[in-house]
Parts: C-alpha cells; sequence; structure tokens
C-alpha cells in the first residue's frame, strides 16, 4: 500500500521534468524573435505558433492612429493595424539586433478597399512597395545581416494614402543564407513546399519560423510519398523534416515557373531542397541536370553523392520578369528528378546608411530631449535613418561620402524645455548648431577643441550660468549668440577667440541677433564706402547683363552669387572653372511661376512647373515634392556639378533656391520636351521624328556623355542616363539633364569605391549592379538602351506586351543579331532612313549592350561612329533631294545588308568588334 504513493510522486516528478524541458526548449528555440501585434489591445499568445506577442506602444504610443480591420490575419488573432498619418517622411520600428548575425524580418500588411501604395525598407535599403493589388494580406519579408546592434523596419509615405503595418517579426536564422553575400538584403519571393498539406508550416515545426507554403505542381508531375525511415538532416538552413517528407517527380523533367518578378535587373539567389525518399535508389541512379531560364546552372546532379540522403543546393540566377526553374533527367539515369522544397530569394544590394557615430549621438539627444518634452511632434518624428530617404526635421547631412555625415542641427523654436542634451557634445561633424528661441534651462555644456562648429546660436532661452571657456575658444567658431537669456552671467566674455566675427556679447538688444549689433555698427562706421561699392556693383552688374542675358533676374536685389566656384564631393582638389548661377527666394520663385500655376512634368526629384523670369526668359521650375525618394544629397550634387560644367549638350542650371527647407532648381525651359515624350510620351507630346532628327538627337546626347567621362582632372557618371532626361529645345538640340545621382568615377587608391547602385529599371547596367562598382561603362549601358529606344519607339519596358516582349533589350536583340532590322525599326521612320546608317546605330547600341563593361566602346569611340552615321544619312538626304528635283521618288531606297553580328558570349568576337569600333573602317 505504501508503492503506490510513491509512483505517483515518480510520475509526478517527471512530468514536472518535462514540463521544464519544454520550457527551457521552447525559450532556447525563441531567443532573438521579437513578435509585435500592433495596436493590440494588450500582449497574448498565439494559439497556432504558442508565440508570445507584445503591443506596439512601447514604440508609439498614440492609440489615435489604430484601427479595426475586418480581415483576420490567417497567422493571427490581431484584429488591428496602426495607420501612420504623416504628410512627408517615414516612420520605424526599431528592433534589438547582434551584430554580424542573419536575421529574417517580416511586416504584415491587412488589405483595406481604398487604393494604397507605400514603401517597406530595412535600414535604408528598400525591401519592397506594399500595393492594393490582391484581396489578401500582405506580407513582405527580408534577409539580412545585422550591422549594429539594431535595426529599423521603416515604412515610407508613397504617392497614395498613409502607410499601416498590423504585425512585425524579428527571428535569426542560418547564416547560408547570406553566404557570400554580406552587403545585400534577400527580399523573400517564394518558399514553396512541395507535395504537401493545403496548411502553411512555421514555428514551431519550423525552428526559424519561416513560413512554407504549399505550392501548385505541374500537372505531370507524380507525388512521391515517404518510404524512408532513417533521414540524416545535417544543415542548419535544411526545413523541418515535415516539409521534406513530400516532394514530386517526374520520368523526364520538372518545371516550375515564376512569372511575377521585377523587371528591374534584380539578381536573384535560389535555394532547391532535397530528400531521396525512395530507399530503393543508389547513388547514380537519380541524376539530373538544373537550368533556370534555359541556362544550365548544376551538371549531373546527384541527391545521394555525399553519402547522404538529404541534401540542398544554393544557386544565383538572373532574372528580368520570370523564372523558370527546369530539372532535367540525365540520359543514362533510371530515375527522374525529384524536388522537396524551394526558395527564390531576390538580391538587392545593401545601401550604407547614416555615420554610425552621429548616428549614436543624435539618438542619445532624442532620448535626453523627451525626458522632458514626451508629446513634442519634432521628436515623434525623428525615426528611422537621419539623413537618408526622408532626413529628420533640423537636420542637415553631409552626403559627399558614401556614408553621411550630420552637419547641423537647428531645433530653433521648436517649443523645447529642459537642459541643452549634453551628447551635443559628441556630434563631431557638427557645424551649424542652432537651439534658439525655445526653453531651455541650466548650464552650457563644454565642446571640446577638436569640435568642427563654425556657428552656434543659443540665445532666446532660459539658460543660467558663464558662457563656457571652451566655446569661447573653439578654433573654427565664426558666429555665436547667446544673448536674451536672462539668468545667464553678465561677465563679458572677454576670451573670444579673434576668429568669431559674428557675435551678440551675450546683450539682448535685437529681435533678430542675426542681424543686430555687428551689422548696425558696421553699416554706421562703413557707409560711404558701402554706398560707392554698391554704385560700382550695380555698374558691373548693368554691364555683365548686357554680355550675358540669362545671368539676369530681372530687376530685383538679388544676392548675386557670380563666378562663385562649386566642387563636387571628392577627396582630390583640381582646377574647376567657376559658372554663375543665381540665388533665389521663394518669393521670386512665386512670382515667377505665378504661385505654381503651370504644372509641366513629374520627376524623381518632383514637380516641375513652367515660370517666366522678369527678364522674359521662359524657365523650367523644379521643386524638391516632401514625398520625394531624392533629397539634400541630390539637390547639393546637382548644384554643385552644374556649378562646375558648361556644355551645349548639357542642360544649364539657371539659378536655385534653398529657404525654409524647400529645395528649388531651376533650368531654361526646354520647348520641345524630353525625347521620351517624342518618342512614345503622352499622346499631347508625342510626336514622330524623323530618322535623321533621331540620329541628331543621339548624336547630341552622346556628346554631352562624352564631355562628362572626359572631364578635365576626373571624369563624371551620371547614373541615370535614360530618354526622359534627354530634353530637347526650340531648335531639336539634345541636352542631357538630371545630375542628382552623378559621381566622380572611381580611382586606384580611392577607398571604398562600391557605391550605392542608382538608376532607373531597364536601362540599369546588369554588371555595375551584380557587383557594386561603378565605371563609365555603366552609362555606356544605358546609353544603348536609349539608341534602341531612338530606332525602335518603344519604351525598355512594357508588362502591357506580350511577355516576349516585355523587355526592349531581350526583345530587339534577337532580330539584330537575324538581320531583321525592318521588325524592330519604328513604323513612323521606315522608308525614311539609309541602310547603312541605320546598322551603324544598331551595332552601336549591340556594342553598348554588351554583358561585360569591358567590350563596351567608350563615349567618345560611340560619337565618332553616330558622327559617320549623321553624315552617310546626309549625304542619302541630299541625293534623295536631288533625284526628287528630278521628278523621282520621296522615299529612300533601302537595301537591307545581311551582317553577320558579333555574340555577346563571345570574348573574341566581341573584342574585334570592339576594336573595330573604335577605329571604324571604310565599308
Amino acid at each position: 500500500m505504501m508503492e503506490l504513493p510513491v509512483v505517483w510522486i515518480l510520475r509526478l516528478v517527471l512530468a514536472c521534468a518535462f514540463c521544464l524541458y519544454l520550457s527551457i526548449r521552447s525559450a532556447s528555440a525563441t531567443e532573438g524573435f521579437v513578435n509585435i501585434a500592433c495596436c493590440a489591445d494588450s500582449n497574448y499568445t498565439d494559439p497556432l505558433t504558442t508565440l508570445n506577442y507584445t503591443t506596439d506602444y512601447k514604440w508609439f504610443s498614440d492609440k489615435g492612429s489604430c484601427r479595426r480591420t475586418e480581415n483576420v490575419l490567417d497567422h493571427g488573432r490581431n484584429e488591428k493595424f496602426r495607420l501612420f498619418d504623416i504628410h512627408e517622411g517615414k516612420r520605424c520600428y526599431n528592433l534589438p539586433t547582434i551584430k554580424n548575425k542573419v536575421y529574417l524580418i517580416r511586416g504584415t500588411f491587412p488589405f483595406d478597399s481604398v487604393n494604397y501604395s507605400f514603401n517597406v525598407s530595412i535600414g535604408v535599403t528598400q525591401l519592397g512597395t506594399v500595393r492594393s493589388s490582391t484581396l489578401q494580406d500582405l506580407k513582405i519579408e527580408g534577409v539580412f545581416s545585422a550591422t549594429k546592434d539594431y535595426i529599423d523596419f521603416c515604412l515610407v509615405k508613397g504617392e497614395v494614402n498613409n502607410p499601416f503595418i498590423s504585425q512585425l517579426e524579428l527571428r535569426p536564422l542560418p547564416e547560408e543564407y547570406l553566404q557570400d553575400l554580406p552587403a545585400s538584403v534577400l527580399k523573400l519571393i517564394s518558399r514553396n513546399s512541395l507535395g504537401g498539406t493545403k496548411d502553411d508550416i512555421r514555428f514551431p515545426i519550423d525552428q526559424s519560423d519561416r513560413i512554407w507554403t504549399e505550392t501548385s505542381i505541374p500537372s505531370s508531375a507524380l507525388l512521391l510519398p515517404s518510404n524512408v525511415s532513417n533521414f540524416d538532416l545535417k544543415s542548419n538552413v535544411t526545413p523541418p523534416l515535415q516539409v521534406l517528407q513530400t516532394a514530386v517527380t517526374h520520368p523526364e523533367r520538372l518545371e516550375f515557373i515564376h512569372n511575377v518578378l521585377d523587371t528591374g535587373g534584380y539578381g536573384y539567389r535560389v535555394f532547391l531542397y532535397f530528400l531521396e525518399l525512395n530507399s530503393t535508389v543508389k547513388a547514380g541512379q537519380r541524376v539530373f541536370d538544373i537550368y533556370f531560364n534555359n541556362e544550365i546552372k548544376k551538371k549531373r546532379f546527384d541527391i545521394l553523392a555525399g553519402g547522404s540522403n538529404s541534401t540542398y543546393t544554393v544557386l544565383n540566377a538572373s532574372a528580368n520578369g520570370s523564372l523558370n526553374i527546369t530539372l532535367v533527367k540525365a540520359s543514362w539515369a533510371e530515375f527522374g528528378p525529384l524536388l522537396n522544397a524551394y526558395e527564390i530569394l531576390q538580391v538587392r544590394p545593401w545601401i550604407e546608411e547614416t555615420n554610425q557615430r552621429d548616428v549614436q549621438a543624435i539618438q542619445k539627444i532624442r532620448e535626453e530631449l523627451l525626458l522632458q518634452n514626451q508629446d513634442n511632434k519634432l521628436l515623434e518624428s525623428w525615426t528611422g535613418d537621419p539623413c537618408i530617404l526622408f532626413p529628420w526635421q533640423g537636420i542637415a547631412c553631409d552626403g559627399s561620402t558614401d556614408s553621411s555625415v550630420m552637419t547641423k542641427l537647428d531645433l530653433s523654436s521648436s517649443n523645447l524645455k529642459g537642459p541643452i542634451p549634453s551628447s551635443v557634445t559628441e556630434m563631431t561633424n557638427l557645424k551649424i548648431l542652432n537651439l534658439s528661441h525655445n526653453s531651455f534651462s541650466g548650464y552650457i555644456p563644454s565642446f571640446p577643441l577638436s569640435s568642427l562648429l563654425i556657428s552656434i546660436d543659443l540665445s532666446y532661452n532660459d539658460l543660467m550660468g558663464p558662457l563656457p571657456k571652451s566655446i569661447a575658444l573653439l578654433p573654427n567658431l565664426k558666429s555665436l549668440y547667446f544673448g536674451c537669456n536672462p539668468q545667464m552671467s553678465e561677465e563679458d566674455p572677454a576670451n573670444l577667440n579673434s576668429s568669431i566675427i559674428n557675435t551678440d556679447d551675450g546683450k539682448c538688444k535685437s529681435k533678430d541677433p542675426r542681424f543686430g549689433q555687428v551689422f548696425v555698427i558696421g553699416a554706421i562706421t562703413c557707409g560711404s564706402l558701402l554706398i560707392t561699392l554698391a554704385i560700382g556693383i550695380l555698374l558691373v552688374c548693368r554691364y555683365r547683363r548686357k554680355l550675358i542675358p540669362w545671368e539676369g533676374f530681372g530687376t530685383k536685389n538679388y544676392p548675386m552669387a557670380t563666378n562663385v566656384i562649386f566642387s563636387l564631393p571628392s577627396k582630390d582638389d583640381f582646377f574647376i572653372k567657376s559658372v554663375s548661377i543665381q540665388p533665389l527666394t521663394l518669393e521670386d520663385i512665386e512670382v515667377a511661376t505665378e504661385k505654381y500655376k503651370t504644372l509641366i512634368g513629374e520627376g524623381g526629384f518632383g514637380s516641375v512647373y513652367r515660370g517666366t523670369l522678369d527678364d522674359s526668359q521662359e524657365v523650367a521650375v523644379k521643386v524638391r515634392s516632401a514625398t520625394s525618394t531624392q533629397g539634400t544629397r541630390e539637390f547639393d550634387n546637382e548644384l554643385n556639378l552644374l556649378s562646375a560644367i558648361q556644355h551645349e549638350n548639357l542642360v544649364p542650371l539657371l539659378g536655385y533656391c534653398n529657404e525654409n527647407d524647400q529645395q528649388i532648381l531651376v533650368y531654361p525651359f526646354m520647348s520641345n520636351g524630353s525625347l521620351q515624350d517624342r518618342l512614345y510620351g503622352e499622346p499631347a507630346k508625342r510626336k514622330i521624328l524623323d530618322w535623321p532628327t533621331r540620329l541628331s538627337i543621339a548624336l547630341g546626347a552622346a556628346r554631352g556623355l562624352a564631355y562628362l567621362h572626359t572631364f578635365p582632372g576626373r571624369s563624371v557618371i551620371h547614373r541615370d542616363v535614360k530618354s526622359s532626361n534627354i530634353l530637347l529645345d526650340h531648335s531639336m538640340c539634345a541636352k542631357v539633364a538630371d545630375f542628382g545621382f552623378s559621381k566622380y568615377a572611381p580611382q586606384e587608391g580611392d577607398s571604398n569605391v562600391s557605391l550605392e547602385v542608382r538608376g532607373t529599371a531597364g536601362y540599369l547596367d546588369p554588371e555595375y549592379y551584380k557587383t557594386q562598382q561603378l565605371s563609365e561603362k555603366s552609362d555606356v549601358f544605358s546609353f544603348g538602351v536609349v539608341l534602341l529606344e531612338i530606332v525602335s519607339g518603344r519604351e525598355p519596358l512594357n508588362i502591357k506586351r506580350p511577355r516576349s516582349e516585355w523587355s526592349l533589350v531581350e526583345w530587339a536583340i534577337p532580330y539584330i543579331r537575324a538581320s531583321k532590322m525592318d521588325e524592330i525599326v519604328d513604323p513612323g521612320i521606315k522608308g525614311g532612313y539609309h541602310a547603312e546608317a541605320m546598322w551603324r546605330v544598331v551595332e552601336v547600341a549591340l556594342q553598348c549592350l554588351e554583358p561585360f563593361s569591358t567590350y563596351r566602346p567608350c563615349m567618345v569611340d560611340i560619337v565618332r561612329e553616330l558622327e559617320d552615321a549623321l553624315i552617310i544619312e546626309n549625304n542619302a538626304s541630299e541625293y534623295m533631294k536631288s533625284i526628287d528635283s528630278l521628278g523621282g521618288s520621296n522615299r529612300y531606297s533601302i537595301v537591307m545588308e545581311k551582317r553577320v553580328l558579333p555574340s555577346t558570349s563571345s570574348t573574341a568576337e566581341s573584342t574585334i568588334t570592339t576594336q573595330a569600333l573604335s577605329h571604324p573602317q571604310p565599308r
């Protein structure tokens, strides 16, 4: 009778131990997991995954932005989502990570009946766009390697509606996902379990919480049930056994087609998972080849070759719109191919974020300010990267290097109180600090003598104590204002650095200290001299206005900026000729555009308006929009570049405005629009261009690019060559425009020459995208696409056409190689060109589009070849005119000459053709 209680006690102990084991195992399995249910009423446990979800009020406390959705998530119990009401910018969730570890991050966005579109980014690398395109819950998932102890997951306002999110999840992943790709982000395209149940498989079955979805299998494929009891799963990246226990096979071939892929020239990483489920199959009996888009990727693949019955392979692919995965049985093999599961991930280059020391300092400043300014709207908007995508309000950055730094902190009139954050002294790249017109109290912190500050404004606050000697002695300081602080000591800071030329001496005598005492005293003592100088300047300006008509912006007394020398960001200094560019005020812009009355275009930077200056010159005014993906870096880049160069085939910059955070650029108005408009733009702008005009436009654009590539001292790469950036003036002269993404060509000895990839889908150089190594040949590739547009009158990408015609390059090249010119020539110019001139142009285009940049011509050689083509065309035109005068036909006589064109896969032929292009011979 005494044994029974002992048995029950033992059973109870074992049960408790088992529960403890499960608890420890569960805790270990979810280590590093972050589960956020946006706007959830309280924390909860998901019964399907057993994962604990927390609300997001830690990140965003505003319950007014919460909404309820009628579409409950498939894999959660959160019936709410957060809608960010932002007029511009981004909102980010800051999640903890461990440096150098690989993570999966997944956002869930419930369908809403309204039309919406917004972007999602990991750090500053765009991961994808959420669109109202389906009636199901939307998910965007990325894989990245942490570069620091946190990651920002950001929702970036798009053109339509405000961003929203329901669920956010972070999970550690095996390192194999990013093996050999440390500086990349992988966007999940598809994760497929073949032949399984209809229910998705995820945590706790998959310890990494990857979501495996059953995929429809080819109609001729066979389901292969498990016939093996002893599985050998060794790899960390391998899917769970439940995913691998089913497979599909075929006696000859398996084929999986994915058609809805981006057409932006992205690369792809494909994981194929195999587990031999037939225990009778031996090594060498199931052997097959693996193809992507008919290109063989792996020959004679044998699942059992390594002695294990399970394996996986990682293959890289290029795909433009679609990816066809095909497994074909080897001729001698006994069994056909088999596949259990696969993943397709898109490779996106990791975009360099802002200098981490600056970011850490500004985050400390935010934390210190929030202690006494909890509901401050400015601080609430400070999320994500401070400089890139949408710079934080009050912050200006220098993007001249690949890693931006913060040079200006302007928190004036921001309704802030409490002590000045001590962390402001840690912003080592700061040059301008303005904390005026707030309610800051306490003592002023001391700044290190290594500070780069040139201007400090602490006026109109409630600060106390003396001015620290460290500030008065800062070596670079030129302006210092600290007046209108009633509790500060009135002692005269006699030890001010002699380099400080603008100061209020701590006095409170003017409403605007910037134009106070120094200006008044200087004006009184130097009055007569200033009057004399003013008369001289007026005479000089009047004389210069007669010489340079576009320099005179009316009769207003604008601050002149003639002969100002700017320079592109570079580590090397060299001579740059000065170009006059006029600074304008917002009032001037509003008068010129009649308050932005006539909109003539939209671009990546913003809207473009037509205007007229006081001297009657028509201008195009480009205004940066609040939702623009381009920012201060692109504005400064264009201003600096066009201040340094001038060429008849480059659009000149007439003026600029940088006032009240508004960035505006002013150019001459190009009355004939862009090349894109004329070829296939809106019907109102479209106009059939004859072949000689097209050829002349191509030559003009080539000359402009050649000038950039041969710029004295260091060549400049445009990085966004496309038909919409080739503008046409009143005489149809081509001018290359939009230099916001331009960069100096990397030189030997440069550090960190790998640059963030810039360009436009359809024009982007595939080698530049894959290697991230920039060269002039990237512009050459894009120009080759433009040449095909000129010849065919087609856009570079159009998914409304049949699949084989989506990509202009992929569609046109086979016809060119087959010498079937009639198939690609724009019907509007058929019968209106000379065959030899046309062949010269398409051969140039073909060489520009070589996959390897080594075999592409340089722009100087392209100019020479197009000049020859234009000479041939003009001579033919003159000949036809003489025939017409004798009563002959008014059409050209075209004889299509059969040519054997080089294959892009042949290095030798490509080299020979490039050499022939560089030194054209008579034909």
